[in-house]
C-alpha cells in the first residue's frame, strides 16, 4: 500500500478484523498498518502495539522507560 494515501474506514475494519494480522491471537502485526497505537481486538479495551511498525516498538520502548523513571522517582520520594 502506498504510504502516501490514507487507508479508507472499511480497510482499517478489514485489517482489524483479519486473523492473520493478529499473531498468537494478541500481538497485532501488519505492515501496511501506519497506526502506532491500533485498536486492541475488543475496541473497547484500550489500544496495542503495531509491532510490525518500528516507530510503535520504538514509543512502546519510550513509554516503559518513562514509567520506569517516574516509578524510581516516586520510590525515591
Amino acid at each position: 500500500m502506498a504510504t502516501d494515501r490514507k487507508p479508507t474506514k472499511e480497510i482499517l475494519e478489514n485489517w482489524h478484523s483479519d486473523p492473520n494480522n493478529w499473531k498468537w491471537g494478541i500481538f497485532y502485526f501488519n505492515k501496511d498498518d501506519y497506526r502506532i497505537f491500533p485498536p486492541k481486538r475488543n475496541k473497547f479495551m484500550s489500544w496495542t502495539v503495531n509491532f510490525a511498525n518500528p516507530i510503535s516498538i520504538i514509543a512502546l520502548i519510550l513509554l516503559i522507560a518513562a514509567l520506569f523513571e517516574v516509578s524510581s522517582y516516586l520510590k525515591s520520594l
